[in-house]
């Protein structure tokens, strides 16, 4: 056909086609950026993206274009599962999800609001109502007296990085290269969304056949201005104790060897964010570990006393910044390299957008011959070790901790701790809501730069399953180790059966103590007793929720979903477990490794505060208690509204307007 021909195919054949073509490049090496479509099929489009999918893996099987569809089984989770790819594959690629009409695409709003604020490229496809309004989709239609062409696919406008639907087919060319745009821009990624009317997707069009055409989208690394990265190194220059936070954007970009290149030659120290932890390996001597609320004793000292902060590629979420406590020191500078505007010009820095690898590598050239003093250095490795110290203790707890506990029972940190021993350092550890995120970014030692990720922007129950299989899928070489309390796991286990369906191994480290442990620890603090955190009955005595342990049996229910299931009971039995999940064989499903920790014991702690809000008035002495010292700690916060002024012989010519 020549280039100038047409083909008639429905919106829904025509999208499927576009899809697998489309491929992502940077540095040279390129990948599809879709490895396939997840989805639940129902009334919406059964008939529309469900008759493409499988017209086009009859034709094509494995072949060139091919889209390969797996069947989740909640829809939240199967954006989930598409998150996890992505970030495994350093945002280079993803799947696509397609849901029905309705509560089946409502119910991936949580999964899109959890990709855009972690800035990950997912794309959804919901379908919606008939845009003739001929029908009235089943049950399923959004009246609105002073609107009708609203949709509860509406909600999903804010939780998107783009937003469109296609209401026409003549439409769909523009709106799906506008989306491709936004899922390959590392500035503007989120989730993408492309509502599709029930009746469009099967509606026929005669459409060019270069829509259809290979393409290839351009990752793009902007450098950093000149001018800006010679301001930043006049700024740090000038410094005594300055401190680089490095974010989930030095991953992203590829820019860990460029990030420890810079810190050998300065004796910068480092912490990092959830997102950004291993942009450092375990070992390397300016390696401050974790900062913030849930950060390491050595970083935050660190933090407390910065006179410049360097920020790369992070956006200061609240955790980071102990709800803007952790940069005490008068007069903190901040320089902030980030690729995304938005968030390089927070806590008034001085604004240095671009690339991390390329930025950090032109800084590194900017600052060369310059170095912290060596008392700076010693410090750091002073800090370090005593932190080190803390950390062993939670992982192999004293004989007077394991002795108060009930028969059967661990310390949460001593089963982090076999884990990150016995798993090899190109495992990957996975985890996102509960204490365990908090326990891994302080005392987890990370080995390897993709051995790490807690998805913490969003801390989203349930998400711990789903994920851990989008990241077998993006490197199956890697054993995936999904660290998941109770509550997280009944939030979302179904995924379990998706693992089991495609012959996906992922090793669930299942860890039961009966309630919402960090949520339980939250309360006591604030003053409010731990009430509603404990997996209790209700008692008759009392009528409230403080009974007798709940006969919930985990272990039995993921045997039910059909895993292998290892039931643990004391620390050999884990090691045993460990070691048997591992030797487990690559397709042979899931293994759920169960077993019971004691909710009172906690992990070390990282001195430092989160701003949670406690009742400024109370008939109970705990919460008066608690309030007291919320006002201690906000008195503390910063605005950080001060801008980062260059030192006064930068050579930058000041303007005075009358």
């Amino acid at each position: 056909m020549s280039s100038s021909g047409r083909i008639r195919l429905t919106v829904a054949q025509a999208l499927v086609r576009f899809l697998g073509a489309q491929w992502s490049e940077r540095d040279g090496e390129r990948q599809r950026l879709f490895a396939g479509v997840l989805g639940i099929f129902g009334h919406g489009n059964v008939a529309g993206v469900g008759q493409a999918l499988l017209q086009a893996e009859l034709a094509s099987g494995d072949g060139p274009g091919a889209l390969p569809y797996v069947l989740a089984r909640n829809e939240q989770a199967m954006v989930h599962t598409a998150v996890g790819y992505a970030k495994q594959t350093d945002r280079l690629q993803t799947w696509a999800c397609t849901a029905s009409v309705g509560p089946g695409s409502t119910n991936m709003l949580t999964g899109a609001a959890l990709a855009t604020i972690n800035r990950i490229p997912v794309l959804l496809l919901p379908s919606s109502i008939f845009a003739t309004r001929a029908a009235g989709p089943l049950l399923q239609e959004l009246e609105q007296p002073h609107g009708g062409d609203l949709t509860v696919n509406d909600a999903f406008r804010p939780l998107s990085r783009f937003y469109d639907e296609v209401r026409r087919p003549e439409q769909l060319p523009s709106i799906l290269l506008a989306a491709m745009r936004v899922l390959t821009d590392p500035a503007e990624t989120g989730a993408v969304t492309i509502s599709l009317p029930q009746d469009v997707q099967a509606e026929a069009f005669d459409w060019p056949v270069e829509l259809f055409a290979e393409r290839t989208h351009h990752v793009a690394r902007p450098p950093a201005e000149p001018s800006r990265i010679e301001q930043a190194a006049r700024i740090i220059r000038s410094a005594q104790r300055p401190m680089i936070v490095a974010g989930g954007g030095v991953h992203y970009s590829q820019a860990e060897d460029a990030l420890a290149a810079l810190c050998a030659a300065t004796g910068i120290p480092v912490g990092e964010t959830q997102a950004g932890k291993g942009s450092l390996l375990h070992g390397n001597p300016q390696l401050l570990g974790a900062v913030g609320s849930t950060g390491t004793t050595a970083a935050n000292a660190v933090a407390a006393q910065a006179d410049v902060v360097i920020g790369v590629g992070t956006r200061y979420q609240d955790f980071t910044t102990a709800s803007r406590t952790a940069f005490a020191a008068e007069g903190v500078r901040f320089v902030n390299l980030n690729i995304t505007p938005f968030d390089a010009v927070k806590h008034s820095g001085l604004t240095v957008v671009g690339d991390a690898r390329e930025g950090l590598t032109a800084l590194t050239a900017a600052l060369e011959g310059w170095s912290v003093d060596d008392d700076y250095r010693q410090e750091q490795a002073r800090l370090w070790a005593d932190w080190d110290v803390q950390v062993e203790a939670a992982h192999h707890p004293s004989s007077q901790v394991t002795d108060a506990l009930a028969d059967g029972l661990l310390t949460q940190g001593e089963v982090l701790g076999l884990v990150n021993e016995l798993s090899d350092p190109r495992d990957v550890v996975l985890c996102a809501a509960g204490s365990m995120p908090g326990d891994l970014h302080k005392t987890w030692r990370v080995r390897d730069r993709r051995g790490y990720h807690v998805e913490y922007g969003y801390s989203c129950m349930g998400y711990e399953v789903p994920a851990s299989i989008g990241i077998r899928w993006a490197d199956p070489s890697r054993e995936v180790f999904a660290m998941v309390g109770d509550g997280g796991y009944l939030m979302m286990p179904t995924e379990l059966v998706t693992a089991v369906q495609e012959r996906t191994k992922v090793i669930v480290v299942l860890v039961q103590n009966h309630g919402f442990h960090s949520i339980g620890s939250l309360s006591q603090s604030l003053g409010s007793q731990r009430f509603g955190t404990a997996y209790r009955g209700r008692n008759d005595a009392t009528g409230r929720l403080d009974g007798e342990v709940l006969p919930v049996d985990l272990a039995a229910n993921a045997h039910s979903l059909g895993c292998h299931v290892i039931e643990v009971y004391d620390r050999p039995g884990l090691e045993a477990a460990i070691a048997e999940a591992k030797a487990a064989p690559a397709d042979g499903g899931p293994v759920v490794i169960h077993v019971e920790t004691d909710p009172m014991v906690f992990g070390p702690d990282s001195a430092s505060w989160w701003d949670v809000p406690v009742s400024e008035v109370s008939d109970l002495d705990s919460t008066r208690a608690a309030r007291v010292d919320y006002e201690q700690h906000k008195a503390r916060q910063r605005s950080h509204l001060d801008p980062a002024d260059l030192p006064p012989d930068d050579g930058v010519t000041q303007q005075t307007h009358n």
